[in-house]
Formats: structure tokens, C-alpha cells, sequence
């Protein structure tokens, strides 16, 4: 294992919640876990628009508050043309 992975493993810790992101042209859908792979709540659907992305932050800040998160990773994949 090379040391740049090393690194980012070290920074999942018990206060992490893990975050994965869809993207999509239109509507992107999230799931939140923790380090063990432990999912927490629904996925969240939403717009691909400020308001899709407020709904999203305010998502993440609740389930940090209920799952006594204290930091946050987040993952999307680009892929296809979203790239550019």
C-alpha cells in the first residue's frame, strides 16, 4: 500500500460521515455512512440547482447532528460528459 493511501484512510475516523454522490444532468441522489459501512437514513434526491444543493447541506448538517458526526467526506464520480 503507498503512502498517499495510507494517508487517506487515516482519515476516516468514527466522527466521519462518509458521504456518496450520484451526479447526474438533473437530479443527483446522496447516501451517508460511516466508516464501517453502516448507512444512515434514506437517500436524499435533489435538484441540480441552489436550492437542490441547500436541501443537500442542510441534509448532511441533520444527519451529523443525529449521528454525532463531526466531520464530513464527501465522493462523487464524474462521469460521461461531466467531466467538463
Amino acid at each position: 500500500m503507498n503512502y498517499k493511501q495510507n494517508e487517506k484512510i487515516l482519515q476516516l475516523t468514527d466522527k466521519s460521515l462518509i458521504i456518496g454522490v450520484d451526479i447526474a444532468k438533473n437530479k443527483h441522489v446522496a447516501r451517508a455512512q460511516d466508516f464501517r459501512g453502516v448507512q444512515f437514513g434514506k437517500p436524499l434526491y435533489f435538484e441540480n440547482a441552489l436550492e437542490g444543493f441547500q436541501t443537500f447541506i442542510h441534509w448532511m448538517d441533520e444527519l451529523a447532528i443525529q449521528q454525532e458526526k463531526s466531520d464530513f467526506i464527501i465522493g462523487m464520480e464524474p462521469t460521461g460528459h461531466y467531466w467538463l
